[in-house]
């Protein structure tokens, strides 16, 4: 395991995985991201459901989630911080966003996004979409 604190030439890759855009896949994430850090460690379980709440998004709400679409998950490390990224295949101009208070379980994945990452954001890669939540490495 890359030691976060440690200094570097920038942000280190700790792992990377590129899933079809199936509702199965948000589980496939969960794995490979509680794979990638230690059992217990103090940022596994909202590092976990961040991921999970960014895939299951991606495959609802963008082209990633039709015929032939797909998730990539990475997790990076970087000046004591750990960063998420999941890329999408776009949304066709649609980003995230936090929806307000509706009562319902729609609208709610940016909001659980928002209250456990340090903080988070998206960028476009072309056609795709990135969306990013840091975590602190304490």
């Amino acid at each position: 395991m890359t030691e976060v604190g440690r200094a570097t030439e920038g942000p280190v890759v700790l792992g990377e995985i590129t899933l079809p855009g199936l509702r199965r896949s948000v589980a496939y994430a969960r794995a490979f991201l509680r794979d990638l850090l230690p059992s217990g460690h103090p940022v596994l379980d909202d590092l976990v459901t961040v991921g999970s709440e960014t895939v299951c998004n991606a495959v609802a709400h963008t082209a990633s989630g039709h015929p032939g679409g797909r998730v990539t998950v990475v997790l990076l490390a970087d000046r004591g911080a750990y960063r998420l990224e999941v890329t999408d295949d776009g949304a066709g101009g649609a980003r995230p966003r936090l929806e307000t208070e509706g009562g319902g379980e729609i609208g709610r994945g940016m909001r659980i996004v928002d209250a456990l990452a340090r903080r988070w954001g998206h960028r476009e890669e072309g056609d795709r979409t990135v969306v990013w939540a840091e975590f602190p490495a304490t």
